[in-house]
């Protein structure tokens, strides 16, 4: 390319960049219908199955373009030639620049051939046709692609937000060669921590809801699937308490139809079933270029998005791996602005900076070779002062190790003080029978807000304990992993710890006003923005893989891993922690007596227990150095 050409290319990007509303008037299916051609075909895989794909091709090509291919479970519809979709690409800044669109239903959903397996494990050893995974299917999709699509420039990327974002990640393994640019979106990574687990306890609606319609067996190709539930009334935590033990599920809902439900009862540890499912001891010989993008308040792949990063950068030295993350739910830096989440104000649209700074800037420069700067090795949001940075490593190198004490008067106090006088430890009653509700909100799913929801709300239950430091002096930033070392001792033989990391406002605190205005109710004065939340099922506080019951009032170590952080608590701002051992209905109720299997616990297991958490308790976390 000439260096004239080079020069309008990249000051066409640059507009793209700065001003994307021209971009964005490009899009609809309207739109689509008259400036590409679609066509749909069968792509045939080593094995023989054949697998649906549209294939969306510019009708006026001004030169050979890459492919961008999105692979999912979901559907690709619309189904039928002349039916085009409302979107096609991760944004509408991608519409006019002449991109081939691509789009293919997994082996075993919707319209295309074969066995659909949930989260298929990866095969190492492919050596024969019939050795099938995902990697291989996308390789075999690209391989076709890129030998029968005209006027395509050799080059591939993938992208794909949640379970689209895992079926990206396999694709990179071992990856075909014209696969240049690959971004996985809070892929699912591991189902024992993400979606429907949590460090082995079961985030409840969202696996029930989900499952209820897509878990149901799809005998045959169709392009229709059900969803939805009809749960009878919208008050969630009524009715997930009124379904009783998870034993009722299959008898008054699934009638045993739900082939993952059933093996989630089946296999209720971390063994050979939930291991063969984790993808990140996979994510080798990766030779395109990765950007994982996550959401710090996405409620169901947070853990996908750090660690897919961290794997890809562990065991792939010298590649090009970046991540992303800002203050959004799941996809929402696709879906919406990224200004706000619930009471949450973030200050700037940080969805569209991220989109045209970032995400369309990492595929034009590696699948066309456009001279624009990429993103850095970490370009991170900031939840507290409401600004981005960028960092040459994940967590940043510039951290040091802190840590406060949790004490028993309630306050949090510098780990290496002395600790306050008096008891040496709080306690209270933990009843399954009532559970501490996650949000206030009345609904039947998991709510995206939830990970901002204000914790006054539970802040005075007697079987919430709340610690707090004073009013800082400085701003304190936090960075990276956190971890909540509970000393505990407790009646029962089991049970859960929930832990929360809080930053408290200030009194004073103005609300906002304007488009920024605050619902009814909502206030910022005293403001318990949740920061960070997570629970551990404490029968596998030492391997995931043998659960192991308490002794009663015996004192017993708990690690909580919290994931990551950036926030900075502002100046006049308090730290605040809360524990507690139930977290209704986000998951599911521990019977706090010990069972060989929590989903075939019947109503009479659940009893209630004291529990105490010790003076030696601590939460660990890294501070920034340069922290503003």
């Amino acid at each position: 390319m000439s260096q004239l050409r080079s020069l309008l290319v990249r000051c066409a990007l640059a507009l793209l960049l700065v001003a994307p509303t021209f971009a964005q008037e490009a899009t609809g299916k309207r739109w689509f219908s008259e400036n590409y051609t679609k066509r749909e075909v069968m792509v045939p895989m080593r094995d023989g199955i054949g697998l649906f794909t549209s294939i969306y091709e510019p009708k006026s090509p001004a030169k050979a373009a890459p492919i961008l291919l999105r692979r999912t479970p979901y559907s690709c519809s619309p189904y039928g030639a002349d039916a085009f979709p409302e979107a096609l690409a991760p944004s509408t800044l991608f519409n006019e620049l002449g991109y081939i669109f691509v789009v293919q239903d997994v082996r075993g959903a919707y319209m295309s051939e074969g066995q659909f397996v949930d989260m298929r494990p990866h095969n190492p050893h492919k050596s024969k046709a019939q050795d099938i995974d995902e990697a291989g299917d996308a390789y075999d999709t690209i391989q076709w692609l890129v030998l029968n699509v005209p006027n395509n420039n050799g080059r591939v990327g993938m992208w794909g937000i949640s379970y689209p974002g895992f079926y990206a990640s396999a694709g990179m393994i071992d990856a075909h060669p014209a696969l240049k640019a690959v971004s996985p979106q809070a892929p699912i990574a591991d189902w024992w921590y993400d979606d429907f687990h949590h460090h082995g306890a079961l985030f409840l609606p969202h696996a029930f809801n989900f499952l209820h319609g897509f878990g149901r067996p799809r005998p045959e190709p169709t392009t229709k699937r059900s969803w939805g539930v009809k749960h009878g009334t919208p008050d969630g935590y009524r009715f997930f308490l009124d379904l009783g033990p998870l034993s009722n599920v299959n008898e008054r809902w699934f009638k045993g139809e739900v082939a993952f439900w059933n093996d989630i009862v089946a296999h209720p540890n971390y063994d050979e079933f939930w291991s063969a499912r984790n993808i990140l001891p996979h994510l080798m010989r990766v030779a395109p270029a990765v950007m994982t993008v996550g959401g710090w308040f996405d409620a169901e792949d947070l853990y996908g998005a750090l660690n897919t990063y961290r794997a890809i950068e562990t065991q792939n030295p010298g590649i090009y791996n970046v991540l992303v993350m800002g203050p959004w739910v799941h996809g929402g830096w696709g879906r919406n602005d990224g200004d706000r989440l619930g009471q949450a104000r973030f200050g700037s649209k940080t969805s569209l900076h991220y989109r045209s700074t970032m995400e369309l800037a990492f595929f034009e420069h590696f699948l066309r070779d456009v001279d624009v700067a990429t993103p850095a090795e970490a370009s991170v949001f900031d939840t507290g002062a409401n600004e981005w940075r960028s960092f040459d490593a994940w967590p940043p190198r510039t951290t040091t190790a802190g840590s406060l004490r949790i004490c028993a008067d309630g306050s949090l106090v510098a780990a290496h003080g002395a600790l306050p006088p008096g008891k040496p430890r709080r306690e209270f009653v933990s009843d399954p029978a009532h559970p501490v509700p996650y949000t206030q909100a009345i609904t039947t799913s998991m709510s995206k807000e939830y990970m901002t929801d204000d914790q006054r709300f539970v802040a005075h239950r007697p079987d919430v304990l709340t610690y707090q430091t004073p009013q800082l002096d400085a701003d304190l930033t936090l960075a990276g992993p956190l971890t909540a070392n509970l000393v505990v001792t407790t009646t029962g033989t089991d049970g859960d710890w929930i832990v929360k990391l809080i930053d408290v406002f200030p009194d004073d605190t103005p609300d906002p006003q304007g488009e920024d205005a605050l619902l009814p109710g909502q206030r910022m004065g005293g403001y318990q923005m949740l920061v960070r939340s997570e629970v551990l099922r404490g029968r596998f506080r030492n391997d995931p893989a043998r659960p192991e019951p308490f002794v009663p009032d015996r004192l017993t170590e708990v690690r909580v891993l919290l994931q990551d952080v950036l926030h900075t608590f502002k100046a006049g701002h308090r730290l605040m922690v809360q524990v507690h051992c139930t977290w209704f209905p986000l998951v599911d109720r521990n019977p706090q007596v010990f069972v060989p299997n929590i989903y075939a616990a019947q109503a009479a297991d659940f009893k209630p227990a004291r529990v105490a958490v010790w003076n030696a308790s601590t939460l660990d976390f890294g501070v920034l150095k340069d922290g503003r």
